[in-house]
């Protein structure tokens, strides 16, 4: 019960890695609140209440300032500080080569994996420097420290969740806050869930992958849950990578 009693936000827990890190937050004591663009972030809520725990969802567009500081307000006002916060919301653009790619999809990409980290963390670093305590933790990707083809706007997108997580991280660690990134590998979620069904795509990954395998959701939870409690009080600006061995190679 790492959690008990403290007040947790996470973002983009509609499906994946947020949901399974909201459900193992609330399985060991957090009061959960969940932002998500996507309503089927009630069933979370629902799967989290059907087991004791305590959650609450806002509908939320993590590219939008007003959206997310009605969020964040929402969370302390619910529970009375914001003791971590799990900033996960993210999206995939199709495909393309690089110059294939138009202005809308590049800024749409950048504005949800980017800019709502940013959003975020300006929300929440105030308040938790003025508690003296708080921990971040941002969903970046092993596609924000190697590149892959086709995938451009994602990949710049990911490396800047890096380059802010690291900024924030030595302005407030003397606050009380730590600020840190995951990169996670290939993981099987909804959003990934098409590319099991594209010809060929396991048989050219699966050599990449010294684990042999993709992740399920519940495997980065466990890291989630670490990155943001007291174990890891000395944990600050890192990127934690949990690929599977993938970049090792």
């Amino acid at each position: 019960m790492r959690f008990e009693g403290k007040s947790v936000l996470v973002t983009g827990a509609a499906t994946g890695i947020g949901r399974a890190a909201a459900i193992a937050f609330a399985r060991e004591g957090a009061m959960v609140m969940i932002g998500d663009y996507n309503d089927k972030a009630e069933e979370t809520v629902a799967s989290i209440e059907g087991e004791g725990g305590t959650a609450a969802f806002r509908h939320c567009d993590v590219s939008k300032g007003t959206d997310v500081e009605a969020l964040v307000a929402a969370a302390v006002k619910a529970h009375g500080r914001l003791d971590a916060a799990f900033n996960n919301a993210g999206v995939f653009p199709p495909e393309k080569m690089f110059a294939d790619f138009d202005e809308e999809a590049f800024d749409c990409t950048i504005a949800i994996n980017l800019k709502g980290v940013f959003l975020c963390m300006k929300a929440q670093l105030p308040i938790m420097a003025k508690q003296g305590k708080g921990a971040i933790l941002n969903t970046s990707s092993v596609g924000g420290v190697i590149a892959n083809p086709g995938m451009a706007p994602y990949i710049a997108s990911k490396h800047g969740v890096i380059g802010l997580t690291r900024t924030a991280a030595i302005e407030y660690a003397k606050l009380g806050v730590r600020v840190n990134a995951l990169c996670p590998g290939f993981v099987r979620t909804p959003m990934t869930e098409p590319w099991f069904h594209r010809e060929g795509f396991l048989e050219a990954f699966l050599p990449t992958s010294p684990i042999g395998r993709p992740a399920a959701p519940e495997e980065m939870a466990g890291t989630v849950l670490h990155l943001c409690s007291d174990e890891a009080s000395f944990t600050n600006g890192a990127v934690i990578i949990a690929d599977g061995g993938q970049t090792a190679i």
